[in-house]
């Protein structure tokens, strides 16, 4: 058996802090964070300091790894942000904050975001009673987003806020049951972005 058998807790060590990227095994002592305390590799005791620029393109691919996006995704939501009113790095964090993949992962719909994208791809959700089939949707303040009323969805969606029972649901979402699905009663702010990031470092890296 390798030594690391989870590659993507993999990923969570080499952070030195947990992304739950691997949903409920994250939650677990079986996460390579737990289990691990040091960075994988050989040579991971002998490494040197993190130069700026070091510590600020481990920001951008801290937040590209927590929400599942690719370069070319995470530069299109950046320019939408800088041409946004106010601070640019709040502005990326909302918009990557109300994802509808991230969204079925707070409300317990999925235990990993990665799985929450599949569900959506596969067709199992509805916002505002429409079916939507792409992960990166942006949900608004109003937006009702539930299983669609088919056996097979409402299935996979009772099985997963089961499996991953006792998740905390953020003060934005108005979660009302596993038919009845979420309510985004308004928009996120800062102290609701549930990913440990320090988004100035990645707004320096990305003016430059």
């Amino acid at each position: 058996m390798a030594r690391y058998a989870d590659p993507k807790c993999r990923l969570c060590r080499r952070e030195g802090e947990k992304l739950f990227l691997k949903g409920i095994r994250c939650e677990t002592v079986k996460c390579g964070v737990t289990r691990r305390k040091y960075p994988p590799g050989k040579s991971s005791w002998s490494r040197g300091k993190l130069s700026k620029y070091g510590f600020q393109f481990r920001e951008k691919q801290k937040l590209k790894r927590f929400y599942g996006i690719l370069e070319r995704q995470f530069r299109n939501y950046y320019e939408k942000a800088e041409k946004q009113k106010g601070n640019t790095g709040e502005n990326l964090l909302n918009m990557l904050e109300r994802r509808l993949d991230n969204v079925l992962y707070l409300i317990s719909f999925a235990p990993s975001r990665a799985n929450a994208r599949q569900i959506i791809r596969h067709g199992h959700i509805t916002v505002n009673d429409k079916k939507v089939d792409i992960p990166s949707y942006l949900v608004k303040a109003g937006d009702v987003v539930k299983p669609r009323n088919v056996e097979s969805s409402l299935n996979i969606i009772k099985q997963n806020i089961e499996l991953v029972r006792g998740r905390n649901i953020p003060a934005w979402i108005d979660f009302r049951g596993d038919e009845q699905g979420g309510v985004v009663t308004q928009l996120p702010n800062r102290d609701d972005v549930s990913v440990p990031i320090q988004e100035q470092l990645i707004v320096e890296l990305c003016s430059k």
